[in-house]
């Protein structure tokens, strides 16, 4: 008898450290759970400024990640975070990894400078240059509900650097509308939203008069 609990036990054991070794250990058991909790096809719950808990997340920076094409999770993050941005529910031009709860340098936006405007994920993207020309451009949010504005302070091209899922490295200039949507996702990594540079440019105007 004795000997039979301790195979049950052993066998436990391992299955338990087979499951803990197919978890990616980049993301937290909180994160891992949110991700895997559904089909790499199910959208993710959006979070959204009206709700305090995901508001305060929503202003937080984001991490950069370990680019593993091999990472399970971090594959079904990508896939979820795609199924998000194209559901009906949502339906926008991007999207980034703090609005799905997970607070990684992930983000999908959609290329209006390239032929029928597909959407391309990037991982720990950085904007290394704005151009001093801007672009007036109205925008909305997924995490900011039944709202749109317009900007005057976007940056008409930017060049940025960012990995994507088949670990490559691209640096490249971005401008016109696309460069508005790399510029507002890559705002969420750090904890930013429209409504920021809105308030500034206000400010600016009223102190201008």
């Amino acid at each position: 008898m004795k000997s039979k609990i301790y195979i049950v036990a052993v066998m436990m054991l391992v299955s338990f450290a087979f499951a803990k070794a197919q978890q990616s250990n980049q993301f937290s058991n909180t994160q891992h759970a949110i991700i895997m909790s559904d089909e790499a096809t199910a959208p993710m719950r959006v979070f959204k400024i009206t709700k305090e808990s995901d508001s305060l997340l929503l202003r937080q920076n984001s991490i950069a990640v370990d680019v593993d094409p091999k990472d399970k999770t971090l594959q079904r993050l990508v896939d979820r975070m795609y199924a998000t941005v194209r559901d009906s529910m949502s339906l926008g031009a991007g999207i980034a990894a703090p609005q799905v709860g997970v607070l990684k340098r992930i983000a999908w936006v959609q290329r209006f400078d390239k032929p029928e405007f597909p959407f391309e994920v990037i991982l720990n993207p950085v904007i290394k240059q704005y151009s001093k020309k801007k672009q007036e451009c109205r925008e909305g949010c997924l995490s900011i509900p039944d709202r749109r504005d317009t900007l005057n302070s976007r940056a008409y091209a930017i060049l940025v650097e960012y990995d994507t899922m088949k670990n490559e490295h691209v640096v490249e200039m971005v401008e016109d509308f696309t460069a508005v949507i790399f510029q507002h996702e890559i705002d969420h990594l750090n904890g930013i939203l429209y409504l920021d540079h809105l308030a500034e440019e206000q400010r600016e105007a009223a102190e201008s008069n």
